[in-house]
């Protein structure tokens, strides 16, 4: 596919699709490095380093195993952007990892990503961070004695938010991107506040720490329980990894992609990595093993210990900067895959609408932003969190990660001449420990929930119903 370099030049598209969709508004290439680069940073840290740091010290127990264990994870992650890298520079086209599954598979299985994708995990993540983010909004409010939120508020708070970056992202591709940069950049500005006090400041004694340390003292693994220690507190970073493919839904729509888009993954997962290092190190110094490991919220306990009340506050404005960043990354490239499907045929066709003046995918972001509010409404008035429905598609999740991994072999083998302007150094080992990884969580999360994930695969499987029904109207237009 040509792509066309000029900023604010529409996206070229096979000549069918030209001839299918003639005077339709196509969208621009507006978004640069740096949009891209926010994108992925804005994407990865969301509410997993102020979460998970205690999980992996009560795992690993210590300091050696625990930064271990992220070190890993990051370089992993950046394993698997290599891989993810090849496939972008090749087909930079909206959509993310339905552009690779699609190129490389039968059409129906990079669709039953799509509707996966649609319908609970990853509409249903821009609400759980939403829910995040109006937690801790109301925690500043009361903080600054206001008066304390009734539930229903909170949920409104949530869609208000979602709501408010929907209309941002309806109105320039351009808009969400600078907003992206500024939300990035005080994101990283809050998280570096929170190493600069834990690391300056004197590390509080342990019987100032209101935590009870001693009633559940730290095991230290070695051996094999060690490795398996590792592998279980991998789990949980690789959550607070998670979402580093998200410039990649924005293909068409960032200037030069193919040398754009592997330059932010790398750079984006670098800047989280040594991120999240620093702040690690800042919990450490703070609390030490065993407090890290008796706390379910080190970040704030960190704080508090050091600052008191104030630092309470400090983290939920770093959360709130988080959460809020991380939903405008979020709804912007999400609905990219949704107006890909839809262009595609695969998908309502009002999800491929395109603004006729801004230029974005305004049917899909208001679907996007509907059914985020839906799944809102439904967690509010069951009074829990939906991060419980979203373990239903952990193992969907994991299947389709690892097919989308092997594509880059399967690509390379069907589009053997295609240029690729970036190739995973490292061939074919990247890929294989990559792949290796991937089956490994596929394996431990069908054994360790058996029932979500095989709900999850039938709720998946309903998709195929949608498929075959749209088929015939499918066949009669052209496909890329």
């Amino acid at each position: 596919m040509a792509t066309v370099r000029r900023e604010g030049s529409p996206v070229s598209a096979p000549a069918g699709r030209r001839r299918a969709a003639v005077g339709a508004p196509a969208l621009v290439r507006s978004l640069g490095f740096r949009e891209a680069l926010s994108l992925v940073v804005g994407r990865i840290i969301g509410s997993g380093i102020f979460r998970t740091p205690g999980p992996i010290m009560a795992l690993t127990g210590g300091a050696a195993l625990f930064f271990g264990t992220w070190v890993l994870a990051g370089v992993m992650t950046l394993l698997s952007a290599l891989c993810y890298a090849e496939m972008v520079a090749m087909l930079p086209r909206s959509g993310g990892p339905y552009a690779y599954l699609k190129a490389a598979y039968p059409p129906w299985w990079a669709f039953l990503r799509g509707w996966a994708m649609f319908f609970v995990s990853e509409t249903a993540t821009i609400a759980a961070v939403a829910l995040v983010f109006a937690e801790y909004a109301r925690a500043l409010w009361e903080a600054g004695g206001g008066a304390a939120w009734p539930r229903g508020l909170e949920t409104a708070a949530a869609a208000g938010g979602v709501w408010l970056l929907t209309w941002i992202n309806v109105r320039g591709v351009r808009a969400g991107g600078r907003t992206q940069n500024a939300l990035t950049v005080l994101k990283l500005a809050a998280l570096a506040a929170v190493a600069w006090v834990g690391l300056t400041a004197a590390r509080a004694a342990a019987p100032d720490v209101a935590l009870d340390v001693t009633s559940a003292p730290l095991v230290r693994p070695g051996g094999w329980a060690a490795v398996l220690a590792v592998g279980a507190s991998l789990r949980y970073a690789f959550f607070a990894f998670s979402g580093w493919e998200g410039a990649t839904y924005v293909a068409e729509e960032v200037r030069e992609p193919e040398r754009n888009l592997p330059r932010s993954l790398l750079w984006g997962i670098a800047v989280v990595m040594a991120t999240y290092l620093l702040v690690n190190l800042a919990y450490l110094r703070q609390l030490g093993p065993a407090g890290m490991a008796a706390s379910k919220q080190v970040a704030a306990e960190s704080m508090r210990v050091v600052l008191g009340p104030a630092g309470a506050v400090l983290i939920a404005v770093a959360v709130v900067l988080s959460t809020f960043g991380n939903i405008n990354a979020q709804v912007l490239v999400k609905a990219r895959t949704w107006h890909a499907m839809a262009r595609d045929g695969m998908f309502p066709s009002p999800f491929g609408s395109v603004h006729p003046r801004h230029r974005t995918p305004v049917g899909a972001l208001a679907a996007q932003g509907v059914w985020a509010t839906v799944l809102l409404i439904v967690a509010g008035l069951a009074g829990r969190s939906y991060e419980t429905v979203i373990d239903f598609f952990a193992f969907t999740s994991a299947v389709f990660n690892l097919s989308t991994f092997a594509a880059v072999a399967v690509l390379r083998r069907r589009m053997p001449d295609a240029p690729r302007p970036f190739r995973v150094p490292g061939w074919p080992w990247t890929l294989g420990v990559v792949l290796v990884i991937q089956a490994a969580f596929l394996v431990v999360t069908a054994i360790t929930a058996p029932l979500p994930s095989l709900l999850g695969a039938l709720l998946t499987l309903t998709g195929l119903g949608w498929y075959f029904r749209r088929r015939p109207r499918r066949a009669a237009r052209p496909m890329s």
